[in-house]
């Protein structure tokens, strides 16, 4: 399995070897951005478990990362549900055996779909906020034993360039301001935010760090296939509510987890760090709608797509 060029998931400002003997853990691993976060973090010295439902995904995308450094070791654990606090208890159990400990948790684990209220059912509402903000408690709960040793082992002074214990929940903007068609998704991010903020302040004490990465509209990733217009972005018009007129790329999203886990992001705690071009401050209107806001919301024509 040939190794994809570094240019592809991280800049090229990073120094090599800043993470040596640390270990990322990371729910949703084998997503395109989540993937992305990890290889980066191996390509600079890390060892990695990714957690995934889908078990040859989960495998396959194991042994892809495992190449961006010779000699790293990466398992790819599927048939895990970060609904279910057991299954992450024995992952995290089996990373701690096999790769000797955890240093830093990405909880990525999501689910998203576009659906007005009126079409989105008590049962979809309820499903996205387990997998969201349950799986990430579930995420926290099952790892904070790990970040505090790994916080104790590796204090943060300021002055150590290789802090451990730190944890980045990946959130999204909907709830920022309100979004339209994703009531469900901004409810359960919105818990997401609150979750990490409080995890700021009861374990900041004990030299944990835990903070937001908050991506916008990113090529190529499964969010965007899900949620965005391929006629928009045919014909041109999708990137310009984004004010840099371009979507993001999953390496931007890898720097800013490099940053905040590295030496650079050592007092930054508690934070939402917005990765998204300055999307979430230009009003537009949600992927595949054909007309202006409020027009695609009286127009009927999100009930005909959403009947989940």
């Amino acid at each position: 399995m040939a190794a994809l060029p570094e240019s592809e998931y991280m800049s090229s400002v990073w120094k090599d070897g800043i993470f040596d003997n640390k270990v990322v853990f990371c729910t949703g691993g084998a997503g395109t951005i989540c993937s992305a976060q990890v290889r980066a973090l191996v390509r600079l010295g890390a060892n990695a478990m990714i957690i995934g439902r889908n078990v040859e995904k989960t495998e396959t995308m194991a042994k892809s990362i495992a190449t961006a450094r010779k000699g790293s070791k990466v398992i790819g654990i599927g048939a895990v549900d970060v609904r279910k606090i057991q299954d992450l208890e024995g992952a995290v159990a089996r990373c701690v055996k096999e790769l000797g400990g955890i240093d830093y948790v990405i909880a990525g684990a999501a689910g998203n779909f576009i659906s007005p209220i009126s079409g989105l059912s008590s049962n979809a509402f309820k499903t996205v906020i387990d997998i969201d903000t349950i799986g990430s408690f579930n995420t926290l709960k099952a790892t904070v034993p790990e970040l505090i040793k790994s916080a104790k082992k590796n204090p943060n002074t300021g002055t150590n360039p290789s802090t451990g214990g730190r944890i980045i929940f990946i959130s999204a903007s909907f709830h920022l301001t309100g979004m339209p068609l994703q009531a469900h998704a901004a409810v359960a991010k919105a818990g997401v935010d609150a979750l990490s903020a409080t995890t700021a302040l009861e374990y900041g004490p004990r030299g944990i760090t835990s903070n937001i990465i908050t991506p916008g509209p990113i090529s190529g990733t499964e969010g965007m296939a899900r949620l965005g217009s391929r006629e928009a972005e045919g014909n041109g018009n999708a990137y310009k509510k984004v004010p840099l007129q371009r979507y993001g790329l999953v390496k931007e999203i890898a720097d800013g987890t490099i940053y905040l886990f590295s030496d650079a992001g050592n007092y930054v705690n508690g934070e939402v760090l917005v990765i998204d071009g300055g999307d979430w401050r230009s009003p537009g209107a949600p992927g595949g709608a054909t007309s202006a806001y409020p027009d695609y919301l009286l127009d009927s024509t999100f009930e005909r797509k959403s009947k989940l």
